[in-house]
């Protein structure tokens, strides 16, 4: 079905669900994200306002996103409300968050906003934590671990630079599985970025949860702190890990006896296998999906795959790689899409 299609097909079931003439209320496109998901806003006569989600079921499974966020509301977390829902069709109307993820709300990296809106979203990390249901969520095991880390070699490197993985690539594989198998196991937004933090009557809110798993404590730290916006100082990101340590193992989340350096080494190791997967995402989106701006991200997260690899002695095999061999490949191929890109 066409998106035109697929509009007429939604006003037509809004008009059914609120019994209204689809000329009595409003519809227009409020975002889109990097899946096949489009997100409208709908006005009706009383002013009331909601987000229709449109998710074809042919790509996407809407029945996760039901489950998590009626089982997250339940326990008071900061989720949007589920209205109404069909899934046939794959159409949610929610409650309407407003038009201000965190991201907008950031200056530069040393910035009071920056660092209190940080401050705030790694507190919510605590609370989503310690309140949502983990064994309920799908596994985040070594199986999903490794076909996160696989779409590095397959997408980035054979799809975009024509490069060979690095020497003993199964082993430093292997490595990053084994270090986040090692970790305390809760629930996992999976993409807890700021631009999935709505500020709506002054509180963060969570979105975009439907591919939340079950997995290391670490993970969504991590997806904050080396995410798409800032690229923090080495002694700030020791800081907010050391600091997160030292909350989870008051709240029972963590044992005593995990110290500071394995804790920041688990820290960096999960955030080496996030950075990879992201590289291999972003290519995948650009060259598979045919989204556009994705190569562009890739610098940061080159940038966040080093900061997590290179103070580590037993990944200095892969730091060199990444100096030698990976980053003058993807700085040639990104200045030859580029110089393509504008001859067009």
């Amino acid at each position: 079905m066409s998106d035109a299609s697929r509009l007429d097909a939604l006003r037509n079931w809004v008009a059914a669900h609120h019994a209204l003439p689809v000329h009595q209320f409003r519809l227009e496109l409020a975002a889109g994200d990097a899946s096949f998901r489009r997100y409208f806003r709908l006005w009706l006569p009383d002013d009331t306002t909601r987000i229709l989600m449109d998710a074809p079921p042919a790509r996407e499974d809407s029945q996760p996103f039901i489950t998590i966020a009626s089982a997250w509301r339940s326990t008071g977390l900061p989720v949007p409300a589920l209205h109404a829902q069909n899934l046939d069709a794959g159409f949610i109307e929610l409650e309407d968050l407003g038009d201000t993820p965190l991201h907008l709300m950031l200056g530069e990296e040393d910035s009071d906003a920056t660092l209190n809106g940080y401050e705030r979203a790694l507190a919510l990390i605590d609370t989503l934590q310690n309140r949502a249901p983990c064994d309920t969520l799908p596994a985040y095991d070594e199986a999903l671990l490794g076909r996160e880390l696989d779409l590095f070699p397959e997408w980035s490197l054979t799809r975009f630079l024509s490069i060979d993985p690095p020497a003993n690539w199964e082993a430093h594989r292997q490595r990053l599985i084994e270090t986040a198998l090692t970790q305390p196991r809760v629930a996992v937004h999976r993409d807890y970025d700021a631009m999935n933090l709505m500020v709506h009557d002054e509180q963060l809110w969570l979105i975009d949860f439907q591919d939340a798993v079950c997995g290391p404590l670490t993970y969504d730290m991590i997806s904050l702190l080396r995410g798409r916006y800032c690229r923090f100082p080495r002694p700030r990101f020791i800081a907010w890990v050391e600091a997160f340590r030292q909350r989870a193992i008051a709240d029972g989340r963590l044992t005593h006896h995990v110290d500071s350096d394995t804790f920041l080494h688990m820290a960096d190791a999960m955030a080496a296998q996030r950075s990879l997967k992201v590289l291999g995402i972003f290519c995948r989106l650009t060259f598979r999906d045919a989204k556009q701006g994705y190569l562009a991200r890739l610098p940061q997260f080159l940038e966040h795959l080093r900061d997590s690899l290179a103070p580590w002695p037993d990944y200095a095999e892969l730091t060199a790689w990444l100096d030698n061999s990976f980053t003058p490949a993807l700085t040639s191929a990104l200045a030859q899409h580029t110089s393509r890109e504008g001859e067009a």
